[in-house]
């Protein structure tokens, strides 16, 4: 397994320098000009270029892409042109809140969905299953700022059960706070893992093995639960760790509508402000989330299916 992650790993670095290149050029290609920007009604010709001469925005474009690179490999991801400040702790400090959001949401999704995906199989084709396959497409066909923005005026402005934006200080604060952007997230899961858990939870019950096990006299609860339910989330593992990288990249827009000050507020808070090295950190980590999760889906094949070696 050493010797597995050793090479996965190694194939991390190439990725991470495409990453590198399509951040850094496609950014510059956004219209704007970071310190005309910054400048606001200050923005005169000399200012603009004495300014852009200190941000070192008047380089080659090459040049910058190497110093950048240097960052990187010194640990630094540059100074923000913003908060005029290093980039790293910045986003070190709200990475935890996107991290706990995207947890959150995996965990609620995954509440959701196996109890439901079970249902479903097992009543295939009664009232049940129709009814959940009804839910699971107009789900699937609700864009997720659509439902952020019903949910906050139904529950926060209406009801008033749950607070209209922000973190909290205490743990159990973070949960209530953090309840319905989570559950935005997760009403974007659920209908895939659901699908897919139904569908494979259909295909194992009509296995060999399943048979023999029902012919040896075992109760049909521990058939379920040892042989079927077990070699059908290895599927649904697969999907949700691909996509738990959308769940990074969907935070984005959540926090946004919520005003969670985590990483994907800040992004978008960044990239209106053409804050060039905010931005590549930002996708950069997220970028490493994703390659980790995939990477942490691939390792947990084995907890769940015996045959996977990492030869």
């Amino acid at each position: 397994m050493g010797r597995y992650l050793a090479r996965r790993l190694l194939l991390v670095l190439p990725v991470a320098l495409g990453i590198t290149i399509v951040t850094f050029f496609l950014l510059r290609l956004i219209p704007g000009d970071p310190a005309v920007m910054m400048l606001d009604n200050r923005a005169t010709a000399e200012n603009v270029a004495r300014l852009r001469h200190q941000l070192g925005l008047d380089r080659p474009l090459l040049l910058q892409y190497l110093f950048f690179l240097q960052n990187i490999v010194t640990g630094r991801l540059g100074e923000s042109l913003i908060y005029r400040t290093q980039v790293m702790p910045i986003i070190l400090a709200r990475l935890p809140i996107t991290l706990f959001l995207a947890v959150y949401s995996t965990i609620l999704a995954a509440i959701v969905s196996v109890p439901l995906g079970a249902w479903a199989a097992l009543r295939k084709g009664r009232s049940p299953d129709q009814m959940i396959r009804l839910g699971v497409l107009f789900s699937l066909a609700t864009p997720n700022y659509w439902a952020a923005i019903v949910l906050l005026l139904v529950f926060s402005i209406e009801l008033r059960w749950l607070p209209v934006g922000g973190f909290g200080t205490t743990f159990g604060d973070h949960l209530r706070h953090l309840l319905l952007p989570a559950l935005t997230i997760a009403l974007s899961l659920v209908p895939i893992l659901v699908r897919t858990l139904r569908h494979n939870i259909l295909e194992v019950l009509r296995t060999e093995y399943v048979r023999t096990a029902r012919a040896k006299g075992l109760r049909r609860a521990t058939v379920f639960t040892r042989h079927v339910l077990r070699n059908s989330l290895i599927s649904t593992v697969s999907i949700l760790g691909i996509h738990l990288g959308f769940l990074v990249g969907g935070a984005v827009v959540t926090e946004t509508v919520y005003a969670i000050p985590g990483t994907g507020f800040l992004l978008i808070k960044s990239t209106f402000a053409r804050d060039y090295p905010m931005v590549q950190g930002l996708v950069l980590m997220f970028a490493t989330l994703v390659i980790l999760v995939n990477l942490l889906t691939d390792v947990t094949y084995a907890a769940l299916d015996p045959r996977v070696t990492y030869d």
